[in-house]
């Protein structure tokens, strides 16, 4: 086994083992015995931890390493995702876990679970196996994701519904919706973040794993961002002296009584970003501006808004046909 002296003066041996390589220092040179006796007892540590470690310690291990790099609400979520896990899952030794395992699992969940849970679901065992362990080759068969279209608002929708919330504590944050911002970035937003017309998003209002609200950084890099908003809605701001005061949730529910009492089909009020982005794209904004206005790292959003553009032609050319077709075969028809 090689010894190798390192600059600070201590000595050191690596071994690979499963894929992974240990090291133990010493500060001063071992000899050989001394070195293999020492690796040996590392790898007992390593033997012994294998033996005893269930799918819930090492999922618990690894929400507490990735604790300070992932979102409070991404760690809410995983803790949701265990209280679901029945406990024979999770009393199972993690190196006893194999492949059809975690495909039973994931036929269970599929019972009166949407395909979007299921794969959430199925992301974090496999993000806990993923790091405890790499050799475990998972090739699960996931439950088709729903093709459904969801509802993006029109103009004539927005109009109906601001014409309702007018004077009224709600809004000020559709409007802001309406402008490409989070319900998370509106409830953390105060009248010191915005200078004239200018709004500068930091920050966000969100729950943690205890469901307390608190207040953090923006979603991602590229959600830290300016935007403008009208003058008359940053008038309005500074003379209340606040965006919004209330529980988040109440947005929400506004929202979906006022789409009920106008007809409306049913829309999250984050379809409004969609909104924005739809009405940026057909005013001809440049992707990559309305990319960073909205504070999207990827461009998905903007596929949802040309898939919804090609729909809305597609029915029309339908509609055009239909009614070519009905000249013809129907003249006389009024």
């Amino acid at each position: 086994m090689k010894i190798e002296k390192l600059p600070s003066g201590s000595y050191r041996i690596r071994k690979m083992y499963k894929g992974k390589t240990y090291t133990v220092i010493f500060d001063e040179k071992p000899t050989q015995k001394e070195a293999m006796q020492a690796m040996a007892a590392e790898l007992d540590k390593v033997k012994c931890k294998r033996t005893t470690l269930t799918f819930q310690d090492a999922a618990e291990e690894y929400i507490e390493l990735k604790r300070n790099v992932l979102s409070p609400s991404t760690i809410r979520g995983y803790a949701g995702i265990m209280r679901q896990m029945p406990e024979k899952f999770l009393a199972e030794n993690i190196h006893d876990i194999t492949a059809l395992d975690i495909q039973a699992e994931i036929n269970r969940m599929a019972k009166g679970h949407s395909p979007k849970t299921i794969r959430n679901y199925h992301g974090f065992i496999s993000a806990v196996l993923g790091m405890y362990c790499p050799n475990l080759k998972i090739n699960t068969t996931l439950p088709q994701k729903s093709k459904d279209e969801p509802y993006i608002p029109s103009s004539d929708d927005i109009k109906r519904i601001l014409e309702c919330a007018k004077g009224t504590r709600f809004e000020i944050p559709i409007v802001l919706a309406c402008y490409g911002m989070r319900r998370s970035e509106i409830c953390a937003l105060t009248p010191e973040d915005i200078d004239g017309d200018i709004v500068r998003i930091n920050k966000a209002m969100v729950q943690d794993e205890n469901k307390n609200w608190i207040i953090k950084t923006t979603k991602t890099t590229g959600s830290t961002r300016e935007i403008i908003i009208p003058a008359t809605i940053a008038d309005k701001i500074h003379e209340q002296g606040y965006v919004y005061k209330g529980h988040p949730n109440n947005i929400t529910c506004y929202l979906s009584r006022v789409q009920k009492s106008l007809s409306i089909p049913h829309f999250s009020i984050h379809k409004l970003r969609h909104y924005f982005a739809s009405q940026m794209s057909a005013l001809g904004v440049p992707e990559a501006d309305i990319l960073k206005m909205g504070g999207w790292e990827s461009d998905h959003v903007m596929k949802s808004v040309y898939r919804h553009s090609m729909m809305e032609k597609e029915e029309q050319a339908k509609r055009d046909a239909a009614d070519k077709l009905r000249n013809s075969i129907l003249p006389d028809t009024v």
